[in-house]
């Protein structure tokens, strides 16, 4: 999922958290993107050993997933319709 009003791209993220595991303290990332630390802890938390192959499936995923929940909801919506019309007395 792309977070909405984010500056920097899966890509990027993925690749400051790599120079963080390569033994660059997270002080220094931070200086050098100009991001806070605790945005650093948050991609750890949610980009965590992905790579960008894993990253594009992810993006696929995501994206299947918010279709399937409209596909869901219209069909609520559609059923509930459907309720409404057949407990009306003709």
């Amino acid at each position: 999922m792309v977070s909405q009003g984010t500056r920097y791209k899966e890509e990027q993220i993925i690749r400051s958290l790599r120079e963080i595991e390569s033994g660059t303290s997270v002080a220094e990332v931070c200086r050098k993107y100009g991001i806070a630390e605790q945005t650093v802890y948050r991609w750890r938390s949610k980009y965590a050993g992905l790579d960008t192959s894993e990253l594009q499936r992810l993006r696929e995923l995501e994206a299947e997933n918010s279709r399937l929940k409209k596909i869901v909801a219209q069909q609520a919506l559609d059923i509930d319709a459907l309720k409404d019309l057949v407990s009306k007395k003709w």
